[in-house]
């Protein structure tokens, strides 16, 4: 993406009666303000002196436009009058704006009560303007705040807004203080909002109702796999390495789909330890060391490599410190910054990862440790030549010949290599530009790709996972010539032949023989395809208990009823869990249901508790003795696998809670409690609103 490399705030528009590079070092560091220390007033009037404050109103957004996590299109000068306002220029396949996310959790975090943060998709490439790609960036991303799609870039022109990432920040009276291109977010502005806040609020210009009264938290689908980004096939050992990414895991199964382990909690961090304990933060390729005993993963969100000991079971951290680095030095890997590894490649005992941040390759010497430049000046480009002067664009995927190095630039819809003997020179095969991008075959001079972020090279034959565009397609290397391999160019989900097969942005290929394997991202799925018949089927998985998310804590559906008052005797407690139409409970994975008792007072389960079943039937019944006197809290655990009947590769995985007070009544009839729970489809859960 094109960016401004500076941590200025740039007065390119509406301009701020203070600039922001002259008025920074007047904020005072982040703990330490409060309003005696940080807020001046007119020696004469009383009145409050605003540092920063704007001269002209910001444009509003226009009525037509899709609002995602609101649950109403919002007015900047309406519903968030008063309010410090953030507006995130971004678009979702831009490595720069992914890294300006988390700085801004951090942002709404510290100032629940008077920011409010609003993202403005303003896409470069055609998938990325339809509101269904949004959403999907949206919840692969765990972006809370409200989002608006302009797919039409009426607020980009408003605000005149060049460059990917930028941010712009509008004061509580609705006027623009300044704009910023490119990361390093939250240090630039949580000073200068902490001074706001104070200053804004002693003038009772503030308002501090919470943002969370109209906004909506995303309904995220909760599948086996959510957002599976790599994949990685061992036919030596009969394994299949999956990036869960978004249950922030690795998978292992083997080549057929059974699933036999799982590494990582599932929940977002960054800890080394033994499988149950370890954290990954949405990681994405893979590596196998050659003699099999190591995994190496590109830990993404953490900026990190890790390495799984398969034999002791064991995660370590090999590069990386957890933070994003501006720009990449060469040292020992631990100590050593990274940006956004997106794969990996192992040839001997080196480790090239292609640092899709910082738009190089870099290359880990396993054996000493030590981290050095491969490829890359750190500019973003397609310019070809000596490896470690070209540029490059969001390397994401990585594959070779044993000659070669080859690689997919995904921002410049580009298929490079590089030389692994000789002068090690970068050739762009396929691509012309950043903002050059189309849906062709033919020779190479006339192919074009849509930020494709998956490659595998079989022979002479590199495949492509054309992201954006859903395809997989190839390029012969021998002939010069691409061709259509499978998928019908528009997002869906389709078995069969060619161009009739469906996949919803594939991100990640790896094959055993002829076979393809194929991380289906947005369809949370795996795919394979028989690149000698063009057959594309769904791996179906199995064992699907190994799938079971133990440590994230919070249910996907938490049902708290209100109290209810019970006979004292035999208590009968009824269960009912419904399935949406045309679908059926999954017999791969085991149906669990555990009943206790909480702050209980001699009320007692009667027989069993639990209930398991490949298949379950419903409804299950429980029974409690009741006391004379007493109260108890009942929960009601269980996880739940269930499936299309039409799709019984894709399948879905809840936890449900129920938490009931009870009491116990001599005077009430009341002698069952019924549990019932609809289950919501996938349909229901990735409902793309249209809120106009």
């Amino acid at each position: 993406m094109r960016r401004v490399l500076t941590l200025l705030l740039i007065n390119v528009l509406l301009l701020s009666s203070c600039a922001f590079s002259q008025e920074l070092s007047k904020a005072t560091p982040e703990g330490s303000a409060d309003e005696s220390s940080v807020v001046q007033k007119d020696t004469k009037t009383g009145e409050v002196v605003f540092t920063y404050v704007g001269t002209e109103k910001a444009p509003d957004a226009p009525h037509g436009l899709d609002w995602f996590n609101a649950d109403r299109p919002l007015s900047f000068s309406g519903d968030l009058k008063g309010k410090i306002i953030l507006l995130d220029f971004w678009t979702q396949g831009c490595i720069n704006c992914i890294h300006v996310i988390p700085d801004l959790a951090k942002l709404e975090e510290r100032f629940k009560e008077s920011l409010v943060v609003i993202g403005v998709h303003w896409a470069k490439f055609d998938h990325e303007r339809t509101s269904e790609a949004v959403q999907q960036a949206i919840l692969r991303y765990g972006v809370a705040h409200p989002v608006v799609n302009d797919n039409y870039e009426y607020l980009r022109q408003a605000y005149r807004i060049k460059a990917w990432p930028s941010t712009v920040l509008i004061d509580p009276l609705g006027k623009v203080v300044g704009v910023h291109s490119g990361e390093g977010v939250y240090d630039l502005f949580q000073p200068v909002i902490e001074t706001m806040s104070l200053e804004y609020g002693a003038a009772g210009l503030l308002n501090t109702r919470p943002i969370d009264e109209i906004t909506e938290k995303p309904a995220l689908l909760t599948s086996v796999l959510q957002y599976p980004g790599k994949i990685l096939a061992d036919k030596n050992r009969d394994r299949l390495y999956i990036a869960d990414s978004g249950h922030n895991r690795i998978l292992i199964a083997d080549l057929k789909g059974k699933l036999l382990e799982s590494i990582g909690s599932g929940a977002a961090g960054f800890i080394d330890g033994d499988y149950s304990i370890a954290q990954f933060s949405r990681p994405q390729g893979m590596e196998i060391s050659a003699d099999g005993r190591k995994l190496y993963v590109a830990d993404r969100e953490n900026h990190a490599i890790r390495a799984i000991d398969l034999e002791s079971k064991l995660v370590s951290t090999i590069a990386g410190t957890g933070e994003p680095t501006n720009r990449f030095i060469s040292g020992f890997g631990e100590q050593t910054q990274l940006a956004s590894p997106w794969d990996l490649l192992a040839i001997e005992d080196r480790l090239f990862i292609a640092g899709a941040g910082r738009h190089q390759i870099w290359d880990l010497e396993l054996e000493s440790g030590w981290l050095g430049l491969f490829a890359g000046s750190g500019r973003e480009g397609i310019e070809d030549g000596a490896r470690l002067l070209a540029t490059l664009a969001q390397p994401s995927a990585l594959t070779s010949d044993g000659q070669n190095i080859y690689f997919a630039d995904s921002e410049s819809s580009a298929l490079r290599k590089i030389q692994l003997t000789g002068k090690g020179n970068v050739e762009t095969l396929v691509g012309t530009g950043l903002f050059a991008w189309g849906d062709e075959v033919g020779a190479l001079d006339v192919t074009q790709l849509q930020h494709p972020v998956g490659l595998e090279s079989l022979g002479d034959t590199l495949y492509v996972a054309d992201t954006y565009n859903h395809r997989i397609k190839s390029v012969n290397l021998s002939t010069g010539e691409s061709r259509y391999v499978a998928g019908s160019g528009k997002p869906g989900l389709a078995d069969g032949y060619g161009t009739i097969s469906e996949m919803n942005e594939p991100s990640g290929l790896s094959a055993v023989g002829s076979l393809l394997y194929i991380a289906d991202t947005n369809n949370h799925l795996i795919r394979t395809l028989d690149t000698v018949t063009g057959k594309m089927e769904t791996l179906s998985l199995s064992n699907l208990d190994v799938a079971q998310l133990k440590s994230i804590g919070v249910a996907d559906d938490y049902i708290e009823l209100s109290e209810r008052q019970v006979r004292p005797g035999k208590l009968k407690i009824i269960v009912n869990y419904s399935l949406p139409e045309g679908y059926k409970f999954n017999t791969g994975g085991t149906f669990r249901f555990e009943l206790t008792l909480k702050e209980s007072s001699k009320f007692l389960i009667d027989g069993v508790n639990t209930y398991q079943a490949n298949g379950p039937k419903f409804p299950l019944e429980f029974l409690l003795d009741v006391p004379e006197v007493g109260r108890s809290v009942l929960r009601a655990e269980s996880t739940v696998f269930y499936c299309p009947i039409e799709e019984e590769s894709f399948c879905l995985l809840r936890d449900v809670e129920f938490k009931i007070p009870v009491v116990a009544n001599k005077d009430e009839s009341v002698s069952e409690i019924r549990l019932q729970h609809a289950l919501p489809s996938a349909e229901k859960l990735e409902k793309i609103p249209s809120r106009r």
